[in-house]
């Protein structure tokens, strides 16, 4: 038998409703396994294990009494630092909030819960989860487990690499820059960036109301080893809830005759791409069309101007918090948060955020139209290998160079689009992974957990894999 950390969620969730192994025995096993790799990778911040334990046993219980089951039941999940889990400290990764222990479970935990799920650790992510590196003030380096002087990425870095060395076999995190793409694309595992409005948001930043950008942008999302556990995990945590006024019950699939079209960006425009990268977009592609779907080598509209207004919306709406927001900030995370000050120009006053978000209306009809052709577009997730630690903040050319290789995930934040990362190969050279990104039109997620099923096919890497050390 394979053993237990090594399965997937729902491989795991079958298991225990069979009775063919108990939720005790799945949740030790993934306890054990924390123990046993956590030291080396510092992934997860604090572990449940008392509470974990006494969730598998009622879980148990819950079998052998024939009660109705959950689509995961009994099995473990983590949940980044950032998300509320009631009795654990919502840390966001500073020293000034690892007192701040939650009073009620998120949306998104609550509804973990009620699928059965039992939360066994909390993961770390960087200062304010405002880093695509994951270096926490409080909680310290979380390294990759492909590669240790390799970034995991952030900021939902933390998850990423608890799963695919095997601690958890499925995780939460948070995404309003990539957090959910970039740490899955450098750990080699899958996650979603949802449609916005699917999942509610409910848990609390370090400020009494959620920034502009926060809410137009941020999603909560499912990250694991395979999609058919995203899939899984999305469908668990969506639909409205009173504590989101912008989460709504939408469908989860809707029919449809064909195949969508795919338009394939293999160096998309903004700046260089490496070829390995562009290579491995490319066998995507190919797997797609392999797989029935009409592919053609197309750019969406106006791509650049996307990651611009991006940018510039983030900032600008962020530098209004700034004197709140930097106190709480190591000196990495205010170095990389100052070097993207530089990068955007931000609005100086009300007219110019009002003519920036007309901007991004212009954009989003623009590409609106575009994937009313291409209803998917396929991209790399980055355009260069995962970075060498420290580079981001070795200088304002470090910053400016992370930014334009995370450039291909930033237009689903800014458009409210799904969006997938999927593993489909590993560099030749260096042995890292590479994941491709498959965005969708707003509301059919389905679309692109679909396709990236299809790519996973190249079966590019295994996870879970023990630390590369």
């Amino acid at each position: 038998m394979t053993e237990l950390w090594k399965q997937s969620a729902g491989q795991l969730a079958n298991a225990i409703a069979a009775r063919r192994v108990s939720s005790r025995e799945v949740v030790q096993a993934h306890l054990e396994r924390i123990s046993a790799v956590n030291p080396k990778l510092n992934a997860v911040v604090h572990v449940l294990r008392d509470e974990a334990l006494a969730a598998a046993d009622a879980a148990d219980r819950a079998v052998a009494s024939g009660e109705p089951l959950g689509p995961l039941h009994g099995v473990p999940v983590s949940i980044k630092c950032n998300i509320d889990l009631k009795g654990v400290a919502s840390t966001w990764g500073v020293p000034a909030l690892k007192e701040a222990v939650a009073r009620q479970d998120s949306p998104l935990v609550e509804r973990v819960r009620a699928a059965g799920a039992i939360p066994i650790a909390s993961t770390n992510c960087p200062d304010l989860a405002m880093r695509v590196h994951t270096d926490s003030t409080l909680h310290g380096l979380t390294k990759n487990p492909w590669n240790a002087s390799r970034t995991a990425s952030g900021s939902s870095g933390g998850d990423a690499a608890a799963i695919a060395s095997g601690m958890s076999p499925l995780g939460f995190g948070n995404d309003i820059g990539g957090s959910l793409r970039n740490p899955a694309n450098a750990c080699g595992i899958a996650s979603i960036r949802p449609s916005a409005g699917r999942v509610p948001d409910a848990s609390q930043p370090p400020f009494e109301n959620r920034p502009i950008a926060w809410q137009m942008m941020a999603v909560q999302g499912p990250m694991a080893r395979t999609i058919s556990d995203v899939r899984l995990g999305l469908k668990v945590i969506s639909g409205a809830h009173p504590l989101d006024p912008q989460a709504v019950d939408a469908p989860f699939s809707v029919a449809h005759s064909r195949r969508p079209r795919v338009a394939v960006v293999g160096a998309p425009p903004g700046g260089s791409c490496a070829s390995s990268i562009s290579h491995a977009v490319l066998a995507a592609a190919d797997a797609l069309s392999n797989a029935g779907y009409e592919v053609a080598q197309v750019t969406p509209p106006r791509y650049e101007e996307v990651v611009r207004v991006w940018g510039e919306f983030v900032m600008g709406d962020y530098a209004s918090l700034w004197e709140t927001m930097a106190p709480l900030m190591g000196e990495d995370g205010r170095y990389f948060f100052n070097g993207l000050f530089q990068m955007f120009k931000m609005p100086a006053k009300s007219a110019d955020m009002s003519a920036l978000l007309q901007t991004r209306d212009g954009l989003a009809r623009d590409w609106s139209t575009f994937m009313n052709d291409y209803e998917l577009v396929l991209t790399p997730t980055w355009t260069q290998l995962p970075f060498d630690i420290g580079f981001d903040v070795s200088s304002q050319d470090g910053v400016e160079k992370t930014v334009e290789m995370m450039r291909p995930v930033v237009p689903a934040n800014l458009l409210g689009l799904p969006s997938a990362c999927v593993p489909a190969a590993r560099d030749l050279e260096t042995g890292m992974p590479i994941g491709v990104l498959l965005t969708g039109r707003r509301f059919r997620d389905d679309q692109c957990l679909d396709a990236a099923e299809a790519v996973e096919g190249l079966r590019a890497l295994q996870t879970p894999i023990d630390p590369v050390w």
